[in-house]
């Protein structure tokens, strides 16, 4: 009995490892190597521009390029224009009249003799010799020219005259008061109040800037101009006019 007990133990043993060894051994899920897919299951790559994939904006290359020219207002260049016309002739221009101690040139073609440097004597006359006193105040170098001109045409046959302006003495304003150096100036080109005050060396520790003032004889009347120095010296430089002949500049 117990025989057959043992035999029928060791038959099952025998059948149970039998049964083990027979049994796979399953790997969980991710573990190892990753399984294989096949051609056919692979998601196709799409690509870039590819219908149905959602649309890819392209980047602009920008080119770079100078700037554009400035090109000025039509108002500007015209008044820039303007005022390149509108700039006033020099005191000795061709239509300056000559004066008293002017200091001219006069020059007669082929004839040293009557070419001369000559000085506007205070009545306004010059002299030359043949034709003697010629009046020059007031007429231009061209009106004098023909003037010496037709007087020697009595002596010389068909002279060929020019005249010169060597120096401008004639016209002069004069600054009185205040002033280091008051006295009388020559206008010998564009002078300004500013100008005329720095001629005279400047204020005295006395003067009254703010009270200058500016008389001019005009169509035969006196006009009297109020100017305050502090308002020469701004930027709009208001009151800082240009003198003519005869002007007085007074520095109280």
């Amino acid at each position: 009995m117990v025989k057959a007990t043992w035999a029928v133990a060791c038959l099952l043993a025998v059948l149970l490892a039998a049964g083990c060894s027979n049994k796979q051994t399953v790997k969980p899920d991710g573990a190892g190597s990753a399984p294989a897919t096949s051609g056919d299951s692979a998601a196709p790559v799409r690509e870039t521009g590819e219908a149905g994939g959602p649309p890819i904006k392209e980047t602009p290359v920008l080119e770079a390029s100078a700037p554009p020219a400035t090109v000025p207002p039509p108002d500007a260049s015209k008044k820039a224009a303007e005022a390149a016309t509108s700039v006033q002739p020099s005191m000795a221009g061709p239509q300056y009249k000559l004066g008293p101690e002017d200091v001219i040139k006069v020059s007669v073609w082929e004839n040293a003799q009557l070419t001369l440097d000559l000085v506007v004597r205070p009545d306004g006359k010059i002299s030359m010799p043949l034709i003697q006193d010629v009046v020059a105040e007031g007429q231009t170098a061209t009106e004098l020219a023909e003037t010496i001109q037709k007087r020697l045409l009595n002596f010389i046959r068909d002279p060929q005259v020019s005249v010169i302006v060597l120096q401008v003495n004639a016209p002069k304003y004069f600054v009185i008061g205040n002033v280091v150096k008051p006295g009388t100036y020559s206008l010998r080109s564009d002078t300004s109040i500013l100008q005329a005050l720095a001629l005279a060396g400047g204020f005295t520790q006395f003067a009254s800037p703010r009270s200058i003032k500016l008389i001019r004889n005009s169509a035969g009347k006196q006009e009297v101009r109020k100017i305050n120095y502090y308002n020469l010296i701004d930027e709009d430089g208001k009151g800082n006019y240009l003198l003519r002949s005869g002007d007085t500049v007074v520095v109280p």
